[in-house]
């Protein structure tokens, strides 16, 4: 499989148990298998080369358990189709794919999401972020807002995309908060609150931490939660 990686920097925001695969620019749709060729359909150029992209990081991170080649399908609900006993996250944004992959029986969950800083213009704070949040970001150095209201951002969508593998539940944005700790232009770890009612804290209990990285331009976080 032809992927060219950058480095370990979603590796080294997970815990141990984590397969991970990195690639930086569009996936070769030649590359794909028959089982996840067909649901593109009439997806536009850049649309199937993301598509392939995360199918590529995504069947790497697999082959690390020995499943070999094994096509991420779609879900009813979009999510990839993992292995039985895998459990996984697929994240791209412009110019830069990743997948994450654990077995099941270790962890319940995974959520990663890569964003470019500057994608959350001040334009939809309001749609985004809860008035604390907002104000929070006003008080900070302009240089500072761009890649802090990305990393809020990316943090709440790792979150949404790690509660609903255990819970299903489809969530606002503003149905949760994120709290920053460490270097916020560097790297660090974030808390995630809810602002209503959510299954996720229910079930699994305590709170929803995450880490998260900047690099250059490049905004990642992520969150598991482990089994036991």
């Amino acid at each position: 499989m032809d992927t060219d990686r950058t480095g370990e920097s979603l590796k080294e925001l997970l815990p141990s148990g984590v397969a991970t695969a990195e690639m930086i620019g569009p996936g070769d749709p030649t590359l794909l298998l028959a089982g996840e060729r067909h649901v593109l359909g009439q997806a536009a150029r850049k649309r199937v080369h993301e598509f392939a992209a995360g199918r590529l990081c995504a069947r790497r991170a697999v082959a690390e358990f020995g499943l070999q080649d094994f096509p991420i399908g779609v879900c009813a609900d979009r999510r990839p189709r993992w292995p039985e006993q895998l459990t996984g996250c697929i994240t791209h944004t412009d110019g830069f794919s990743a997948a994450a992959v654990a077995e099941r029986a270790r962890f319940l969950a995974i959520g990663i999401d890569a964003e470019r800083v500057g994608r959350v213009s001040s334009a939809i704070w309001s749609h985004v972020f809860v008035p604390s949040e907002r104000n929070w970001l006003e008080t900070r150095p302009d240089p500072e807002r761009a890649p802090i209201a990305t990393l809020i951002f990316s943090a709440k969508e790792a979150f949404y995309k790690c509660q609903y593998e255990i819970t299903g539940q489809w969530l606002d944005f503003k149905d949760v908060t994120v709290e920053l700790a460490g270097e916020y232009l560097g790297w660090g770890r974030f808390a995630v609150r809810p602002t209503r009612a959510v299954r996720h804290f229910d079930l699994v209990g305590g709170g929803a931490r995450g880490t998260f990285t900047i690099v250059n331009d490049l905004v990642l976080t992520a969150m598991a939660i482990a089994a036991h």
